[in-house]
């Protein structure tokens, strides 16, 4: 007999509930509700649009392992809000109230708490759950003194970095330790492409005065993803204005994006300048020691009990961001709940060790003298020119290609890779990773060229 959507949802959501804590359910499953069923799609809608990118992101892989069980045949799940618009209209103001040396009257400030935007702060994201490491450290401090006194140091605050690495994280973590601080100050939190959204409905409806008087408000913006506003002039006109009326009124502004502002494609010179008026730092994959501390935290709080072997395997093996050690973490759940097997070694390179170079252990295959010597070569260069202080660009390319190889496919720590080409600081291997990085990105016969290279080395 064919289920219906209801019927459907209801086992899957039923399965869920036995293998995720009970407050994870309630806050993020409880209210789901199923939509429809056709051929081998069940829709489900979530009552906002940050609980379906949050289920989706956190659950997703969790319920449709749990959905292909239930239903004996793979099932694709599609979540989506089908609510009305969720897009707040610009609030109400209070009563008017004489401007102070004013016979003019202005709007009274609004009631204490977060303003209210489409997307709220996360009250999970706060500084006790972000595990710190020296990939994050700079980033962290940065962001707990902006949460301690607003506006008086770093503002702006600019961080960047990879997608999955904790930006957002940090950000509503300065969210929600100003509201519990400082609560007469307004915070907003607000996506980029949401202040785009807004901004062009404003025009469309003539209320671009009220638009503008709702972000001139705000005590603290946060605007999370910002390379989104990329050759958005008209955005980025108005963003510019924004930044200006806020900074002028020393209101602290903080800002996310996944690269730093002079490699924004596309972003007028103006914000360039005014993003890096304040501290720019940046976050990096966690190493190995960080990713395990993750873990931990993580299986702690979701109620997990994994050995210190498993860690470790996870570990090695989950190196590019936070996100990828949630979701192996959320797999193995899931496979130790259907198969009814503990949480073991073996167990976990049963259920993540199929999922190819993923679980490839690169130092099998290459040391990080096998990579100087290597790349050296592929540049037909020598290593001792690679190791040495010379910088013209026949060295410092093939040097800074070896230092962002070790990095990324063997995770040794910034200082012993530095010591691996003439004792050169922590520092010069983060930019030689970064540029490396930001080169792949631009020049697509580079890229080819350190794919490449690392194939030979690292995938045998």
């Amino acid at each position: 007999m064919e289920l219906t959507a209801t019927e459907a949802w209801t086992k899957i959501r039923s399965s869920a509930q036995a293998v995720l804590p009970e407050q994870t359910y309630r806050t993020w499953l409880a209210s789901t509700e199923s939509v429809s069923l056709s051929d081998d799609t069940l829709v489900v809608s979530a009552p906002t649009k940050f609980a379906v990118e949050w289920v989706e992101d956190k659950y997703g892989d969790l319920l449709r392992d749990i959905a292909q069980r239930e239903m004996g045949s793979p099932l694709q799940l599609r979540f989506e809000h089908q609510g009305g618009d969720e897009r707040v209209g610009f609030p109400e103001v209070g009563p008017a109230i004489p401007a102070e040396g004013a016979s003019e009257l202005v709007p009274a400030p609004a009631p204490n708490r977060a303003l209210p935007f489409s997307v709220a702060l996360n009250e999970r994201y706060t500084f006790d759950r972000f595990v710190i490491g020296g990939n994050s450290a700079l980033a962290s401090a940065a962001c707990d003194r902006v949460a301690k006194a607003p506006a008086a140091a770093y503002n702006p605050l600019f961080i960047w970095g990879g997608t999955g690495l904790g930006k957002t994280h940090l950000m509503h973590a300065v969210g929600n330790a100003i509201i519990q601080n400082f609560p007469e100050r307004q915070v907003a939190y607000v996506p980029s492409e949401q202040f785009t959204n807004e901004m062009i409905d404003a025009i469309k409806t003539g209320q671009t005065a009220q638009f503008r008087e709702r972000y001139r408000r705000i005590d603290v913006l946060l605007i999370d993803d910002v390379h989104f506003i990329s050759n958005k002039e008209g955005t980025q006109e108005e963003f510019f204005h924004t930044f200006n009326a806020l900074y002028d009124a020393q209101k602290q502004i903080v800002i996310t994006s996944d690269r730093p502002p002079q490699d924004i494609p596309g972003l007028q010179e103006r914000l360039v300048s005014r993003f890096e008026w304040g501290l720019v730092t940046d976050i990096q994959p966690p190493d190995l020691e960080t990713r395990s501390a993750i873990l931990q935290r993580k299986a702690g709080e979701d109620g997990i009990d994994i050995g210190g072997d498993v860690v470790e395997y996870v570990a090695r093996n989950r190196r590019t961001s936070v996100r990828q050690l949630e979701g192996a973490l959320i797999k193995l759940l899931a496979f130790s709940s259907l198969t009814r097997r503990e949480i073991t070694l073996e167990m976990a390179q049963d259920a993540l060790g199929s999922e190819g170079d993923a679980f490839v252990d690169p130092a099998a295959f290459a040391s990080p003298e096998d990579v100087r010597a290597q790349t050296a070569e592929a540049w037909s260069v020598s290593v001792e020119a690679l190791i040495s202080k010379r910088r013209n660009r026949s060295y410092t390319v093939p040097r800074q290609v070896a230092m962002y190889l070790i990095k990324t496919n063997l995770d040794l720590p910034y200082t012993d890779i530095g010591a691996l080409f003439g004792s050169r600081d922590h520092s010069t291997v983060i930019h030689s990773v970064n540029k490396v990085e930001a080169d792949m990105a631009s020049d697509s016969t580079f890229r080819m060229r350190v794919r490449q290279l690392q194939q030979a080395l690292f995938q045998r």
